[in-house]
């Protein structure tokens, strides 16, 4: 699809290397753009500049309560932002680039937007597994503020049209087609504690992970550890594996909440 200029409509382009400069230059200039990633669709913007972040919470209607992720382009940049020195070598490697959102400490000296997460000392940062987000973030030289297109609270985007009356909020709208996500969400794995872990969201399935030598069903979900339907959906091999990869690394489940 090529570019489509509407009064009351955003640019549409389609999410090719082609376009990603002036992605990257929208970033710089403290804009909003929509993009896919390797679940949903997602809203973007310098994680860094207050008055494009703030700009993302009132596109959504979202309660400037509700922390945002912040996404960036390698592994190893996760450490500009965030506390990783208690980790494991290998595990956020094992873990991303893929449908997972780890969160963890923020870093003392992280220049991020504290409205990004407003009265916590954590924060989710994703790797998607999508070169073009990637990209975006690499030439951004920052990270990006990043949360689902759509309205808080409205079902999530699995196609440009599903969040077609947010267009005009947008200054690009970049079009990868139909994900393949069924509407999930990256999964949600609390990694901020020494040696614990602990599964705050069960999304997208992991079907790219590693092999693994054994299986582990050790299950952490907050409140919800009993659930019988959660239980269920997680005992698949994605899931089994995940979880084979967090305890390969010695880390534990957490124990959940009364």
């Amino acid at each position: 699809m090529e570019a489509v200029m509407g009064s009351e409509l955003g640019v549409v382009r389609p999410a090719t290397d082609a376009h990603a400069e002036e992605a990257i230059e929208a970033i710089k200039a403290g804009k909003v753009i929509a993009v896919p990633t390797d679940t949903l669709y997602g809203f973007a913007c310098d994680a860094c500049s207050s008055e494009a972040v703030n700009r993302i919470y009132e596109i959504k209607g979202r309660k400037h309560t509700s922390p945002l992720a912040i996404c960036v382009g390698d592994v190893l940049d996760i450490q500009r932002f965030a506390v990783t020195d208690h980790l494991p070598d290998g595990l956020l490697g094992s873990l991303l680039p893929g449908p997972v959102t780890v969160v963890l400490r923020r870093g003392e000296l992280s220049i991020i937007e504290k409205s990004l997460n407003p009265g916590l000392d954590s924060i989710g940062v994703r790797v998607p597994d999508c070169d073009f987000i990637r990209v975006i973030a690499r030439g951004s030289e920052t990270a990006l503020a990043l949360t689902s297109a759509n309205l808080s609270g409205q079902p999530s985007s699995v196609c440009i049209k599903d969040f077609e009356n947010l267009w005009e909020h947008c200054a690009y709208v970049y079009d990868g087609g139909v994900l393949p996500s069924g509407r999930a969400g990256s999964t949600v794995v609390d990694l901020s504690r020494l040696g614990k872990y602990k599964i705050l969201r069960p999304g997208r399935k992991l079907m790219n992970y590693m092999p693994v030598d054994h299986l582990v069903v050790s299950l952490s979900f907050g409140s919800k550890r009993d659930s019988p339907a959660l239980e269920q959906a997680t005992s698949s091999v994605p899931w089994k594996r995940l979880f084979a990869i967090l305890e390969r690394h010695s880390l534990m489940p957490e124990a959940a909440a009364a």
